[in-house]
């Protein structure tokens, strides 16, 4: 850290003529890596004036766990519990875009009852991902009570996850070609009971937060950025959802089954602070009103939860019941995975933070040849000098939240 340098300086008087003025020189703060403000390991350098920020610079790679190459090294199935490390807060959905982009290079098609799951859990994934944000938000700038109250119906949608596949952070639930388990009456009762009381909760945040004048002065008009710059910048989600600019995955590029249910899509319009907060807190209004769709058309899809195509199914019956060919596919499928046709691809799928895309490549084995991730939250922090300057050194902690960035997936 460098010390600031009060000095006198003789050549500058006040207009009495009377006094010198205090000049000063410029201030290297060191924020983190070890800072609670910065949601993980996450080294920021403000060069400041006084407490105006002059530039922020952020220094990545605390937290990198070599994900993609150690994704080159397993098979495809074996990548799925690596993506839920990368946003752990949004498991389910991170599960979804990796399998999406295998499929798509396997060009496999996914049973109905499997896609409105899916559907499912990614709505749910981004109600807790948007409630883990604005309650974490909300107590880096002060609000206790807030924090609580996402926590609460944050813990439902755990609950239900714990139900479908045994864990609550680390999923894995996805599948290439469908998913583990289908859902049972105690989820589906579970949800409808969260669904029943959610406009009711979200309106309790709202009374707090919305004309809250401390929660509207640390947000109104701060990290403003135009909808040009944000393209710009490569922002995708709230982040750039909030500056005006529509576009959403789920509409542009439907995929699960988003193109038969409706909802629609919240854009802010100063691309501050506060608008992205809104944008967040209209699209778990938008997500509740998905998840209600689903559950009342899903007892009518029945079916297979995973594809029927021999590449990817492994035998039902026991091992001495099968034809020499069908063990022989047994044990590909467990010990080496199933082989992918060469080529390459990318998916982009919407998450709670933006548009998470894969790219892989193949050259026709078990194992991705490549495997390129595209994390919002990395790109995300690419604009953080530009959205930082000129505001207070108290205002970083609020710009770095309007991202809702997590460092386990911009470090990988």
């Amino acid at each position: 850290m460098q010390a600031a340098e009060y000095l006198w300086d003789p050549e500058g008087v006040t207009e009495d003529g009377e006094l010198p003025l205090l000049r000063t020189e410029k201030l290297m703060l060191n924020m983190g890596p070890q800072h609670p403000a910065t949601h993980g390991v996450l080294q920021v350098i403000l060069e400041l004036e006084g407490e105006k920020i002059l530039k922020a610079t952020p220094y990545l790679g605390y937290l990198h766990r070599g994900t993609e190459k150690i994704a080159e090294n397993g098979t495809y199935q074996q990548v799925i519990p690596l993506t839920d490390r990368l946003d752990y807060v949004c498991a389910m959905s991170n599960n979804w875009a990796y399998v999406r982009a295998v499929e798509k290079l396997l060009e496999v098609k996914v049973p109905e009852r499997a896609e409105w799951l899916r559907t499912l859990v990614n709505e749910l994934s981004r109600l807790s991902g948007h409630l883990f944000w604005l309650g974490t938000q909300a107590l880096d700038i002060g609000a206790m009570t807030v924090f609580f109250w996402t926590f609460r119906e944050r813990e439902v949608i755990l609950d239900v996850f714990e139900r479908l596949c045994g864990a609550r952070l680390t999923n894995s639930y996805m599948r290439v070609g469908g998913v583990e388990r289908d859902m049972d009456d105690w989820c589906v009762d579970k949800l409808r009971g969260l669904m029943a009381t959610f406009q009711t909760r979200v309106d309790e945040y709202d009374t707090l937060l919305k004309d809250n004048r401390i929660w509207v002065a640390r947000t109104r008009n701060i990290a403003i950025i135009t909808a040009e710059d944000a393209v710009n910048f490569g922002l995708s989600g709230p982040a750039l959802r909030g500056s005006g600019v529509y576009y959403d995955l789920r509409k542009c590029e439907p995929f699960g089954v988003y193109d038969q249910l409706d909802f629609e899509v919240p854009l802010g319009s100063h691309g501050d602070t506060y608008d992205r907060y809104w944008v967040r807190v209209r699209e778990m209004e938008q997500s509740a009103h998905m998840v209600t769709q689903i559950l009342d058309r899903l007892p009518g899809i029945g079916g297979p939860i995973m594809t029927d195509d021999g590449r990817l199914k492994r035998p039902d019956k026991m091992l001495v019941n099968l034809s020499m060919e069908a063990m022989i596919q047994h044990f590909k499928v467990v010990a080496h995975g199933f082989d992918v046709p060469k080529g390459e691809v990318y998916c982009g799928t919407e998450t709670p933070k933006g548009e998470l895309g894969f790219y892989l490549v193949s050259d026709g084995t078990g194992k991705p040849y490549k495997c390129k991730i595209r994390a919002p939250s990395f790109v995300h922090l690419g604009a953080l000098d530009h959205m930082s300057r000129g505001y207070m050194i108290a205002d970083i902690v609020t710009v770095f939240g309007t991202y809702d960035v997590v460092m386990g997936e911009c470090d990988r």
